[in-house]
Order: C-alpha cells, then sequence, then structure tokens
C-alpha cells in the first residue's frame, strides 16, 4: 500500500513539472493574452453603463470583466486526529470555484476520505464506555461492572468513511504584483463552513467471530520498537471491521450515509502554480472541526475520565485545475490577474489625458507672452515681435512718447519729447552731419566671463541700435573688442565681435558691409564690446579670420 502512495504522488509530480516545462509565454494586457481593457465583449450587461462612462472618460474605474470558473478535482493524504494512532490513507475532492474579486473567492467543494487507525500501545479504557462501545459489547457481553474483574487489554484501531460538503472563502494576495504584470505562483487562505458525514468502524473479531486474543503481543512503551508490534497485529488481525460505531444520541446519525452527520468548519491553505491560462495545479491543506469524539469509534480517556477530546481531520492534497468559459467573452479568473495592470498601463500610456488650458502670461498686456518678451513696456505702446517699443525714425525715443514720429536724420538728435532741431541755418540743411551725429551714442554690450552668449538685456540693446543703424544706410558702424594680452584674450575678443556682428546680420537684417570688424584692442574690458560710428573716411573688414581656432574648438 505504501509503495503505490509514493508511485501517485510520483506521477503526479512529474505531471506537474513536464506542464511547467511546457508552458509558453505570451504578451498580456490589462486582463491578460491579448485582451483589452475597451473591449465590451468582456462586460456583462450589468456593468455596461460603467464601461460606457470609464470610456467616455466620466468614470475612473473601469468595469469588472466576467471571468472564467474553475473545477478541480484532488488526491491526496486522508488524517482523523483523535484518541487513535492515525496512519496516512488516501482522500479525493471535487470542487467548483467563482472568484468575486481580485482578492476573494469563493468555492464549493466535495470530499471523500477513508481514516484508518492503528494504536501500538494497548488500551483497557474501553471499559468505561458502556454498553454502547463496541469493544466494550464483544470483550463484556454481560456487560459486568466490578472493581475486581479484569479487564483484557485490547489494541485500538478504525477504519472511518468520511465525506463533506462545504462552501468556502478562499482570500488571495499575492497576484498583487508591483514589479511583475502576472505571477506563476499564488499563496490563498481559506475558511468555510459545510456538512460532515462519517461512519467508523473496529476491527474486534477475528475469523471466527471471536474477540482477539491481544495475550501473545510483545506489549511494549518503547517507540522505537513500534514496527515490531504493528507487524503482530497486523499478522493477527483480518482488518474486517466488522464492528460499527458507537451509537451516541446526541448526534443526528443518518441511514442514507449509514452514519453520523453534524455541522463542520474548515480551515486552511494553499499554494497554486499556474500552468498556463487553462490550467494550474494546487497543493492544498486544510482541516476540519466537526465537534465530535466518535471519528476514530474511540471517544473516552485512557484513565476512564468521561470528558472527550473532539477529534478532527485533516486532508493534504495535490490537484488539478481548469478554467472554463470562451476566452473571447472571458478573462482568467481574477485571482490570477494583477489588478495593477491598469494603472500602470494608464500610467505608461493614458488612454485619456487631461490636459488643462496653457495659462500664457502677457504682463503688459502688448500682445507678447513674456516667454518671448524682451522689454516691458508701458500699455498702449506700439511693440515689434520681440514686444520691443516701435521707433519709426530711430530718433530713440519710442513712438509712443515721440511727439515727432517722423524726424529727419539730419535733424537729429532730438529732445525728451523725440523733436529734432530744424528748421537750420540758410544752406546747412544741404550738409548731410557725420554718422556720430546721425547715429548717436551706441549701446555697450556686456558678456559674462569667459562666456559668449548674448544676455536678452544685450539683445535688446543691439535691437534699439539696429532701429538707428538701418535708418542711417550710409553710416558704418566699428564694432570694437578687448584684450589681447594671452592667446585665449584674443580669441575670446573675436568670438564676442563675431557675436555682435553675427546677431545684427541674422536677426535684426542689417547687411554686414555696413560693419568694420575690430577685436583684441587696447583700453577696454576683455567681456564688453562697444559700437560706434566710423569716422569720416573710416574703413575696414567686416570679417576677420579668428586667430586661434582650434583654441576656440577647445
Amino acid at each position: 500500500m505504501t509503495s503505490k502512495k509514493y508511485t501517485l504522488l510520483a506521477v503526479l509530480f512529474c505531471l506537474f513539472a513536464s506542464t511547467v516545462f511546457a508552458q509558453t509565454t505570451a504578451t498580456r494586457s490589462i486582463y491578460g493574452a491579448g485582451l483589452d481593457v475597451t473591449d465590451a465583449n468582456l462586460i456583462s450587461s450589468k456593468n455596461l453603463p460603467q464601461h460606457n462612462e470609464f470610456l467616455a472618460g466620466t468614470y475612473d474605474y473601469p468595469a469588472k470583466p466576467r471571468d472564467m470558473w474553475e473545477i478541480g478535482v484532488s488526491g491526496g493524504m486522508f488524517n482523523i486526529l483523535g484518541d487513535v494512532r492515525s496512519v496516512p490513507s488516501i482522500g479525493t475532492a471535487v470542487h467548483i470555484r467563482k472568484a468575486l474579486g481580485h482578492v476573494i473567492s469563493l468555492r464549493l467543494q466535495g470530499m471523500y476520505g477513508r481514516g484508518i487507525g492503528q494504536n501500538y500501545r494497548p488500551s483497557t479504557g474501553y471499559k468505561y464506555g458502556g454498553s454502547n462501545n463496541p469493544w466494550y459489547e464483544r470483550y463484556n457481553p454481560q456487560g459486568t461492572q466490578t472493581a475486581n474483574l479484569k479487564f483484557p487489554e485490547v489494541f485500538y484501531n478504525y477504519r472511518t468513511i468520511v465525506q463533506d460538503l462545504g462552501l468556502q472563502i478562499l482570500a488571495n494576495v499575492h497576484n498583487i504584483r508591483f514589479y511583475k504584470d502576472q505571477t506563476s505562483l499564488t499563496l490563498y487562505a481559506l475558511g468555510g463552513l459545510g456538512v460532515t458525514t462519517w461512519c467508523a468502524q473496529s476491527d474486534v473479531l477475528d475469523a471466527n467471530n471471536r474477540p482477539y486474543d491481544y495475550s501473545n503481543i510483545i506489549k511494549t512503551q518503547d517507540y522505537t520498537k513500534k514496527k515490531d508490534v504493528l507487524k503482530q497485529l497486523k499478522d493477527l488481525q483480518d482488518h474486517t471491521y466488522e464492528s460499527p460505531d458507537e451509537l451516541d444520541p446526541s448526534i443526528p446519525h443518518s441511514s442514507l450515509f449509514r452514519g453520523y452527520y453534524k455541522p463542520s468548519v474548515t480551515v486552511g491553505m494553499g499554494l497554486a502554480f499556474r500552468l498556463n491560462d487553462r490550467l494550474n495545479i494546487a497543493l492544498e491543506d486544510r482541516h476540519s472541526y466537526v465537534k465530535s469524539d466518535l471519528l476514530d469509534n474511540v471517544r473516552w480517556s485512557e484513565q476512564g475520565s468521561l470528558t472527550r477530546d473532539f477529534d478532527t481531520y485533516n486532508y493534504l492534497s495535490l490537484g488539478l485545475n481548469v478554467n472554463l468559459g470562451n476566452k473571447k467573452k472571458r478573462v482568467e479568473p481574477l485571482y490570477w490577474l494583477n489588478p495593477l495592470n491598469y494603472a500602470y498601463s494608464e500610467i505608461r500610456n493614458p488612454r485619456l489625458m487631461r490636459i488643462p488650458p496653457p495659462v500664457l502670461i502677457d504682463s503688459d498686456g502688448d500682445g507678447v507672452i513674456d516667454q518671448f518678451d524682451l522689454e516691458q513696456t508701458p500699455p498702449g505702446c506700439p511693440v515689434d515681435t520681440h514686444g520691443v517699443s516701435l521707433d519709426t525714425d530711430g530718433d530713440g525715443v519710442p513712438d509712443c512718447r515721440d511727439k515727432e514720429k517722423i524726424t529727419p536724420t539730419y535733424c537729429q538728435p532730438v529732445d525728451a519729447d523725440g523733436v529734432g532741431k530744424c528748421p537750420c541755418p540758410e544752406g546747412c540743411a544741404a550738409a548731410v552731419p557725420e554718422c556720430s551725429v546721425l547715429l548717436g551714442a551706441l549701446p555697450s554690450v556686456s558678456f559674462a566671463p569667459n562666456s559668449n552668449v548674448l544676455s536678452k538685456d544685450a539683445q535688446s540693446a543691439l535691437a534699439n541700435a539696429a532701429s538707428r543703424i538701418r535708418a542711417n544706410p550710409t553710416c558704418k558702424v566699428v564694432v570694437v573688442g578687448y584684450c589681447a594680452a594671452t592667446k585665449r584674450q584674443q580669441q575670446l575678443s573675436w568670438d564676442h565681435v563675431n557675436k555682435v556682428i553675427t546677431y545684427l546680420v541674422e536677426k535684426e537684417g542689417i547687411s554686414g558691409d555696413r560693419f568694420i570688424f575690430s577685436s583684441g584692442q587696447e583700453g577696454g574690458d576683455c567681456n564688453t564690446v562697444d559700437l560706434r560710428a566710423a569716422a569720416p573716411g573710416e574703413d575696414g573688414p567686416n570679417t576677420v579670420a579668428p586667430p586661434h581656432p582650434n583654441l576656440r574648438k577647445k
């Protein structure tokens, strides 16, 4: 018998291992392989309103999909834990299971077990059981109870058929994974109520219908010698289990089951291995309580006390479970799906994004947002596309304050109101003033130390100078950079001058031939570039080769 048990367990283990290693992986979406959270085919009619609100973006949570039912069959070791030493035997069970959510599920399970027990230590406690006890009836048919009567020693044994049907709640949280979309292993706890029936019998009589004579059995209290005693008992007994269980009027008895029946409570834990989207294997241990001391056909203590210690039974099993349902209309049971899948997928690839309208700040209200506005102008002052005040005649007075918007260049410079000094003496109108008069004082541009980047203030100053340069197309402008003590200073001075000229040509649209390139001069700040009007007859190149180009690259 023992070799058959081990053979059965080995076959089940090989089946589990071969199925696991043969498993193929599939790309899973929110609800499993190839399934989409927006698929209405997965939603029951009851949950369709929530599904439609979710798709419309008016509700944050997707509707719960229809999922498959699970049916399963299991087999394993069955034991009764009572007054008599239990011998592991075979049990089997079938169930149907339905998920209520990702954590809780309900299971209806029926179990059949055959419990066997055999003591290797002798007992006399049966004499306190009364006339209903099978051992008492066989060894003391007259019912004699005297202090001087010596009762023979016996070796308790039993065979009990146990059946139960129960509704259990299974709680599983191992599918909630933070770093993996789906687990192949889940741990669950279970508890439930049911009805248990049992029929217990003992092997008391030999083949001649007489009580066994145990006087020749070697008595021992040594646990290490129990195998010798058990072998003697096996050779003596015929294992017919002909003596029925003790009658107990306090427990309901059914002729249909040929035994007792009582409500039972079951608790346990299990470990399930997912093989694929249809199959899983579960290793489970469940323990049941029926509040009876008759599961092993012995209910009185060895010392004769009338107190009872209730028997329980245990079922350790390995089962194969199958998910039933159309894959196009149902997902896997929810206890296999990670409820965080939807949240993570929505974070990575949002289906609906609620973006607030952009707030574009325009502090001075000139129509150019602050991000691109180079000048904060008074209200109502016309500006260009950079937010800089317009100066139509280039006299240095913005149009919004210029009382003479078009002032001839030969009448400039102007006063604070933008009014030029006209008319002039007879004949002077024909004389053209020098460029230093026409252009006026041009700005200086400052750079940060060891930098060649134009700041916003520098760009604003160059835009102002550009308007005057454009208004006097006959004038050239000298762009002067300073410092030439080292190669680094010479190159940086060249970079500054080149930066200013490039900006005026590319950004302000002034012709490059109107500039005279002058870098590496003495008498100025190394981080400053000055602009001045060219003197009459003054000329020079508008581009110069960089003095140390390799140094500039570094």
